[in-house]
């Protein structure tokens, strides 16, 4: 690491669902999320293949073609956890300035990441951090208030629901010099709980992390560099964005993968939600 990336503040997994509570975020180290999913050391290691087959983004409003993704989506309720039919990913222009107001229809998700193993443990733990976070009886409308502090979840078990899902593998290259992870710059994204889970970074400099409050100046900004670690956010409490990445050898290609997993009560967004 040099000395200019910060170390991301790491919550132990015990702690996560308070410290969400309290500040708006959280992060866990690989340790931690494979801790709360049950798993090995080192097991999601085997995903990472899936990130070699994503496909461009066609969407970039900006010009670029510095990214590659797939989406998809699912409900989860209790302790069940289904796909929908592929759908468009949307989102209003009071959450994404770039690209909101407008169907963007992505490549679906592999089939082979989704019978992976440890999916449907990464979800449901994933959704027990929402129900946590929201309460068991949280009603969706109030999805722009300051998150309650009651209603923890035990740890590792689906919290309420219905949670709708959505799920974005993506790759920012640096093949034209420069990747943007967030080219609509520091934003929400309309849902309860935002995850990012760093999955490689690859011969690059920069992609730190900034994560602000809504209603104030305090803010964290570090930068995540082990593959595994996990930024959990309160969506209604804080904005975020990930700075632009450049290879640290221009003579080689660079990129920075990562797995974005939303949850939202309700429904999913959509122009009528």
């Amino acid at each position: 690491m040099s000395l200019r990336e910060l170390a991301p503040p790491i919550t132990p997994p015990q702690n996560v669902d308070a410290m969400l509570r309290e500040q708006g975020r959280a992060v866990l180290s690989a340790a931690g999320l494979h801790t709360l999913i049950g798993a090995a050391a080192g097991a999601l290691e085997a995903w990472r293949g899936h990130w070699g087959r994503l496909a461009p983004d066609t969407h970039l409003r900006d010009g670029g073609r510095y990214r590659q993704r797939r989406h998809g989506s699912f409900v989860i309720d209790g302790d069940m956890l289904r796909a929908v039919p592929h759908r468009a990913h949307w989102q209003s222009l009071d959450y994404n300035a770039l690209h909101g107001g407008i169907e963007r229809w992505f490549e679906p998700l592999d089939p082979a990441m989704t019978n992976e193993p440890l999916w449907a443990p990464l979800v449901k733990m994933l959704a027990a951090r929402a129900g946590a976070l929201r309460g068991m009886d949280r009603a969706p409308q109030a999805r722009a208030a300051p998150a309650p502090r009651g209603g923890a979840a035990a740890l590792g078990r689906p919290g309420g629901g219905p949670w709708f899902v959505e799920v974005h593998p993506f790759r920012i290259d640096t093949a034209g010099g420069i990747g943007r992870p967030t080219p609509e710059g520091a934003h929400r994204d309309g849902v309860d709980l935002v995850a990012v889970t760093l999955v490689a970074r690859e011969n690059i400099k920069g992609g730190e992390t900034r994560v602000f409050d809504i209603d104030g100046p305090a803010g964290q900004r570090f930068t995540l560099t082990e593959p595994w670690t996990t930024l959990l956010l309160d969506d209604a409490r804080v904005i975020h964005e990930t700075t632009p990445i450049q290879p640290l050898d221009p003579a080689r290609g660079g990129h920075r993968d990562t797995l974005v997993v939303t949850l939202r009560a309700g429904a999913f967004q959509g122009p009528g939600s």
